[in-house]
């Protein structure tokens, strides 16, 4: 019997250590081409780092907040500048220098106390428009209560009038229907007979009836005076309030017009441009030095 070529098996344990070596060499070509990797991208990191402060710095500079109040947004917008000066200041591979880290700090001040002064500034014109608000809100509440105030006393005086007339046109009425009654008597034959003390009794009556008409004009007329006087004191009042009112709504178009407010952009460009400068005036500080360097023998 011919014997052939039979494979060994492989052995669990020759399995692991080809896969060991195979890892072994797979790791030693990473870190060999690793070094080289990293190389570059430090070269291109400096120029990278500069690039994105700049850039960043340029967004700030023209970050703009559509509502007020706009002071809120400040805070937030220092605590980014900061995050990026730092993040700049403490990045390995920019060296940066006392010249720089003077200016961009005094900058960095300068901008914080205009922010601050801005922010009170706003403030105080919010409160002072929020104080106004109320009062202008008290006053036309008061212009309202005084009008249904006023309505209700011309009520009141309505009803009283009705009250006090109506006994008194109960005294008219009654000598008035008597006189009506001696009119036509005088034309009956009847009471001709009695002609004589008709005669008599038709100047009380009369009197009677001129004495209840007189008693309802002066109550018809005393009422027509407590409402004018009503009405006047209302018409007084109700002037004072839509003054105030006036002059509250004054007083705010004037805070609006001659207290105006903004986002600070322009503090806020200003600012960033600077420190822009500042970065760039860094950047070419490096670079010539490091020319500087190569050609030193």
């Amino acid at each position: 019997m011919t014997m052939g070529y039979r494979p060994q098996p492989r052995t669990p344990r020759d399995f692991v250590r080809r896969s060991e070596k195979a890892k072994q060499k797979r790791s030693d070509k990473e870190r060999a081409s690793g070094t080289r990797v990293f190389s570059e991208e430090a070269v291109l990191s400096r120029k990278e780092v500069f690039d994105r402060t700049l850039n960043t710095l340029s967004r700030l500079g023209s970050q703009r907040f559509p509502i007020p109040p706009f002071y809120e947004h400040f805070d937030q917008w220092l605590l980014r500048l900061r995050a990026v000066l730092s993040e700049f200041e403490s990045n390995p591979l920019i060296s940066v220098d006392e010249q720089f880290t003077k200016q961009y700090s005094q900058v960095v001040s300068d901008i914080e106390r205009s922010l601050k002064d801005r922010r009170e500034k706003e403030i105080t014109r919010e409160g002072e428009i929020r104080k106004i608000d109320q009062n202008l809100l008290d006053a036309r509440n008061l212009l309202g209560r005084a009008e249904r105030e006023h309505t209700a006393k011309m009520k009141e005086i309505r009803d009283r009038k009705k009250g006090a007339l109506k006994p008194v046109a109960r005294k008219v009425e009654k000598p008035r229907r008597m006189q009506n009654q001696i009119g036509p008597s005088r034309m009956s034959f009847l009471k001709s007979l009695f002609k004589k003390a008709q005669t008599q009794e038709a100047p009380e009556q009369t009197q009677s009836l001129d004495s209840a008409n007189r008693e309802l004009s002066r109550i018809a007329q005393s009422l027509v005076d407590e409402q004018k006087k009503l009405q006047d004191k209302c018409d007084r009042r109700k002037k004072e309030i839509l003054e105030s009112i006036s002059n509250h709504e004054k007083r705010i178009e004037d805070l609006e017009t001659n207290s105006p407010i903004d986002d600070a952009v322009n503090l806020r460009k200003e600012a960033c441009k600077k420190l822009i400068d500042a970065v760039n005036t860094l950047l070419s500080r490096i670079q010539t030095a490091s020319e500087t360097t190569n050609l030193s023998p």
